[in-house]
């Protein structure tokens, strides 16, 4: 990726408190064994901590934000030093009052540079972690400000009420789909907005469709279906609470086995292209979105000369629609039926796709 990006974006606040990819998705697309090495975008470091479940030898997590790079070694060292309850509390998952206490629990295992930032930022351990993203503000403010004037908390309740696929249609159909929700949704969800208050105006460059038109009509597939009903990150996004439903790295069933292998996973500055080694998996998150074609290609065969031959490539397209394949025909093959069999059950139901790729 072109270095003038980390001149261009600034890097110097945490983005992303979450991850928000389907990391059940990409556990069972990558089908990591013991032996394999995995780079893996690290962003909130949720999505690389859930690899470490399918036992990787390693997993070199990469990020160009040191920012986010301190919150993974922050959520690395709860899991090394705390319990689950206590890592709950910790991150925001739960309410507490403790959450100072635990991080001076936690704070020595840090690395320095890492332990210097949180002790300056102290109220985001305060105010919980993961509702402190720029991301996360962002829906916070449409969730808080916006959504009351258009739905009651009663009705946010009913969406996610059981029923049927019929029942779910028919709701969304004659209580959701109002002209509020049209309107505020067209605005708050706009290229302008989303650039300037959730992600980055240089992240949109890539993009040629009508950014709202096309959440909207993501957004609108979705909350018609049944699986709408236990959506996660659905859930949080309108009620600011991940509820029962945590991510995949977060629950307790999963917690044990990523302790036991938090010693596997390792924090990298920089770019994906520039770690060392040979890697059989790679999680790369939505990388290709952010990237002019001339770009993506030339990180396509850098990625391709650092992969073993069958190494598994997953990841996400947003609203620039690109494939290894495409990129660098002679050394990826895209396993388009299984790619698309991985879309129809993503959680992360505003991305377009999943695509699961090989190196020949």
């Amino acid at each position: 990726m072109s270095e003038t990006l980390t001149e261009r974006v600034d890097f110097q606040l945490i983005r992303y408190a979450n991850c928000w990819e389907d990391a059940d998705l990409l556990i069972q697309a990558l089908e990591i064994k013991p032996t394999d090495r995995v780079l893996s975008i690290a962003s909130a470091g949720d999505n690389s901590f859930s690899l470490l479940c399918a036992n990787p030898e390693e997993v070199v997590a990469v990020d160009v934000n040191p920012i986010q790079l301190h919150l993974c070694e922050l959520k690395k060292a709860a899991f090394e030093l705390l319990t689950h309850s206590e890592f709950l509390a910790l991150l925001g998952f739960s309410e507490s009052n403790e959450r100072l206490t635990l991080f001076e629990k936690i704070k020595n295992a840090l690395p320095e540079t890492s332990r210097t930032w949180w002790e300056a930022n102290k109220e985001i351990v305060a105010q919980g972690i993961i509702l402190q993203g720029k991301f996360e503000k962002y829906f916070a403010f449409f969730r808080r400000r916006l959504l009351p004037f258009i739905h009651s908390k009663k009705r946010i309740a009913e969406l996610f009420a059981p029923k049927s696929e019929a029942a779910q249609i028919e709701f969304y159909n004659t209580a959701w789909n109002n002209w509020r929700w049209r309107l505020f949704f067209s605005i708050f969800f706009s290229r302008f907005v989303m650039g300037r208050y959730g992600r980055d105006p240089e992240f949109m460059n890539e993009v040629k469709v009508k950014v709202s038109e096309y959440i909207f009509g993501k957004a609108e597939n979705h909350l018609k279906q049944v699986a709408a009903q236990k959506n996660l990150y659905l859930k949080h996004i309108l009620t600011g609470q991940f509820g029962e439903r945590l991510p995949h790295y977060a629950r307790k069933e999963n917690f044990d086995t990523i302790k036991q292998n938090i010693k596997r996973i390792h924090f990298i500055c920089g770019y994906a292209e520039e770690a060392h080694g040979v890697f059989q998996a790679f999680n790369l998150s939505n990388i290709f979105e952010y990237m002019p074609q001339s770009i993506a290609i030339e990180t396509a065969s850098k990625l391709a000369d650092k992969a073993s031959s069958g190494a598994r490539f997953g990841f996400w397209n947003l609203m620039v629609p690109r494939t290894l394949a495409a990129l660098n025909p002679e050394k990826f093959y895209w396993h388009k039926e299984r790619s698309e069999q991985f879309t129809q059950t993503d959680n992360g139901f505003f991305y377009h796709r999943f695509l699961l790729e090989e190196k020949k």
